[in-house]
């Protein structure tokens, strides 16, 4: 057993812990804490975060990195101990740059960044936000140019998410995706009258949607022993461990796909965490590889699994027994097409498939503006509205809507939104090739039988941790790079059908 290893994880352990600690902490303030505990959980956050980042970056870590690169030779490419060097060196490299100092002022700015959010989008009050924003931003930028020389300032912060994908490759990706999907929204709104959802408008019990959620959540493999279902104003998915992964979802008691959709795909998140080798437990590679990896997990079961014919099969039968007055004389069909049914909206979380991305574009434009100083927190709201108007055709009425709706912002997430467009893209490639080696898939999820597709998933993704980049993982499953053509192919056939086109 190599000694300076086992002292190189035994360090990264307690980072870990620290780093875990505070995640923690978040998950209670967006959950149970009440709103005057914020300065605290702020000063509480900077210290564990401040802590973390010391530990990490100390000269100890960066010995015992350059002593086992001296052994490394030994290792073969694949193997936990070489994937472990490869993270840890990157990982040493990249917060050297930061001051431990800007690391905690970014904490404590942050967590009260959230609370003012949740205020001012609770009252529709985006002056009340601004400053805490203004803060964010500046503390954002500061960090940023602490990797200077960089192609463009939003790297840096895309890099954090999306490990070696650079802003030009977006912008690239986003450029030649747009205009495909803005006609493909021009053809569907041309043919809106053939699908209507007002069936999944009215009067659905809260706690029965809680129960319809678990039991889906169950049956897709969450492990309800090692996580949790709780209520926020945004869902997400954390996790403490491999053994503590929890999940949050936000109820409407007027419209049900809600909280069905969010409970599904932060499930998709929670079975990725929960799949992790426990090898890896407690040394950096105990997590997902990038944002976009994990979001191909959640968009799959919530989008390809979820809102597909061959899932309402087996599960529309039981939803009629749980909102009998809603669904009794409802169709399987009209059922599948309601919940498909595309049409531009206002909140990203509750964008159909074809229109999501859009929501993403209008995001990742608006940072670049941000950060660069093209576009001023004053102006904020009137370019979300203009943006919005351009690519989607409709605008909000009140800021709630609009600027303010997204968490991100207000958590220091700047440089995260294009990593849920890179998620829908891999989604489709990965749930491909599941396909081509799972025998009878669509059998299986129709009898509501998952546990082909888990070990699949579990076997070719999620035992890995972030062993490997993001780049490589994808190549080793599919054999190519990400590309967004399997998925505008997807949109194309599928709703081609939906819609008749």
């Amino acid at each position: 057993m190599n000694s300076t290893l086992e002292t190189l994880k035994m360090r990264l352990a307690e980072v870990v812990d620290l780093q875990r600690a505070a995640a923690l902490l978040s998950w209670e303030q967006q959950t149970y804490m009440p709103s005057g505990g914020a300065k605290a959980r702020s000063e509480q956050l900077a210290t564990l975060q401040g802590l973390s980042h010391r530990l990490f970056i100390a000269d100890e870590i960066g010995g015992l990195i350059n002593d086992l690169k001296n052994t490394s030779a030994q290792w073969d490419y694949d193997t936990d101990e070489a994937s472990l060097l490869r993270l840890v060196e990157r990982q040493y490299e990249r917060e050297r740059k930061i001051p431990s100092q800007l690391v905690a002022e970014l904490a404590s700015t942050t967590a009260l960044a959230q609370e003012a959010w949740a205020l001012a989008r609770q009252n529709d009050d985006y002056p009340v936000f601004q400053p805490h924003l203004q803060k964010v931003i500046e503390l954002t930028r500061q960090q940023a140019e602490c990797f200077a020389p960089y192609e463009n300032l939003y790297d840096p912060l895309l890099d954090k998410y999306e490990p070696g994908m650079k802003t030009s490759e977006v912008q690239m990706m986003f450029d030649g995706m747009k205009e495909e999907l803005i006609q493909l929204v021009d053809a569907i709104n041309s043919r809106s009258d053939e699908v209507s959802n007002t069936i999944l408008y009215g009067e659905f019990d809260i706690e029965q949607q809680r129960e319809f959620g678990l039991r889906v959540a169950k049956q897709f493999g969450y492990d309800l022993k090692r996580g949790r279902l709780d209520e926020t104003l945004h869902p997400f998915c954390t996790h403490f461990s491999i053994d503590d992964v929890r999940i949050t979802t936000r109820f409407d008691n007027e419209f049900l796909p809600s909280a069905l959709f969010g409970t599904m795909h932060e499930v998709g998140h929670a079975l990725y965490e929960q799949g992790i080798s426990p090898k890896l437990d407690r040394t950096g590679m105990d997590t997902g590889v990038s944002l976009g990896v994990h979001e191909s997990q959640s968009r799959l079961w919530e989008n390809l699994v979820g809102r597909s014919r061959p899932f309402w099969n087996h599960y529309f039968p039981q939803l009629q027994t749980f909102f009998p007055d809603a669904f009794s004389t409802v169709t399987q069909d009209e059922f599948y097409r309601a919940i498909n049914r595309s049409e531009p909206s206002l909140i990203r979380v509750e964008a159909d498939e074809v229109t999501y991305n859009l929501h993403i574009i209008i995001r990742f434009e608006l940072e670049l503006d941000l950060l660069s100083g093209d576009l001023h927190l004053n102006d904020l709201p009137s370019a979300w509205v203009e943006k919005y108007k351009d690519y989607l055709g409709v605008a909000p009425n009140n800021d709630s809507d609009g600027v303010l709706q997204d968490i991100h912002w207000s958590i220091g997430a700047i440089g995260y939104f294009a990593t849920y467009t890179i998620g829908n893209l891999l989604s489709v490639q990965l749930f491909d090739c599941a396909r081509k080696e799972i025998e009878d898939l669509d059998a299986d999820i129709s009898q509501g039988d998952f546990d082909a597709l888990l070990h699949w998933l579990r076997e070719n993704i999620h035992c890995h941790g972030s062993k490997f980049t993001p780049g490589e993982l994808v190549k080793r499953i599919t054999g190519n790079s990400m590309d967004s053509r399997p998925y505008l192919n997807y949109l194309h056939n599928k709703y081609r059908e939906i819609y008749k086109l």
